[in-house]
């Protein structure tokens, strides 16, 4: 397995391969095809930042059977998709913020895929050959907003309501790793990614018989079941396999200065 992020250095953004505890940089990102410009930096010196940076944000929905039952919903037949905004993405350690304190707003932790490479009407048994890697990801949702409204983009697109990270991983198998998430310490959710409906290379030969996907595009795979709501004070902590943890504080937007 490979590790790969994003990183603050000096004020500047910076992608880089984690190795132990350095990281070797890039002159480009990393989707885009690693290419090492030769520093070495420790990784206690640099600040976990986005670990990517797509042109799209994707998200699948009900792509658990036991969320869906939760959700009292019915499968659909095929993968739903739906547009998430980029500047919703919110990095390791990172600040949820609220929009709507009154509204049920929910955490929602994903296996989310990161394209490695220009995708386009790809078949299923090639899909998996257009996959850069993978990181953990959550989908926050305004349920009232939901439930209102016909369409899922601005429920699930407020800014911070995409966290993610720390890193991307590649050469890795997703197909059964365990998939959880805690609040304040407490197990929410719990379920392993071979629970999936649709898996990894059926949601990218899904998704690129409609759009073209380009290096760096995010989809988020789907929630299991377990998703509840989130209030000012609380601590998230999802883990996907034994990744680093992706941890996110969360408070009122109402509270933070501007």
């Amino acid at each position: 397995m490979r590790i790969f992020g994003g990183f603050n250095r000096n004020n500047e953004l910076v992608y880089g391969e984690v190795r132990g505890r350095d990281v070797h940089l890039l002159s480009q990102p990393y989707w885009l095809g690693p290419q090492f410009n030769g520093d070495v930096v420790p990784l206690g010196d640099l600040q976990i930042a986005l670990p990517v940076a797509p042109s799209k944000l994707m998200a699948v929905g009900l792509n658990y059977a036991d969320h869906i039952a939760e959700m009292k919903r019915t499968p659909l037949g095929t993968p739903l998709i739906w547009f998430k905004a980029p500047t919703s993405l919110l990095p390791h350690e990172g600040t949820i913020e609220i929009a709507f304190p009154e509204h049920k707003t929910d955490f929602e932790v994903e296996l989310a895929i990161v394209i490695g490479q220009r995708t386009k009407n790809v078949s299923l048994g090639d899909a998996l050959h257009h996959v850069f890697g993978y990181t953990v990801g959550e989908d926050i949702s305004d349920r009232d907003l939901q439930s209102s409204e016909k369409q899922f983009a601005r429920a699930k697109s407020f800014d911070t309501y995409s966290p993610i990270g720390p890193f991307v991983y590649s050469d890795v198998d997703v197909s059964d790793l365990s998939i959880t998430l805690r609040q304040n310490g407490e197990v929410k959710q719990q379920a392993r990614t071979s629970q999936m409906i649709y898996p990894v290379a059926e949601i990218v030969s899904f998704a690129s018989q409609s759009l073209t996907l380009l290096p760096g595009d995010v989809i988020l795979s789907g929630t299991p079941s377990g998703v509840g709501a989130i209030k000012e004070g609380d601590v998230l902590e999802a883990q996907i396999g034994d990744w680093p943890v992706l941890r996110n504080s969360v408070v009122s937007a109402r509270t933070v200065k501007k």
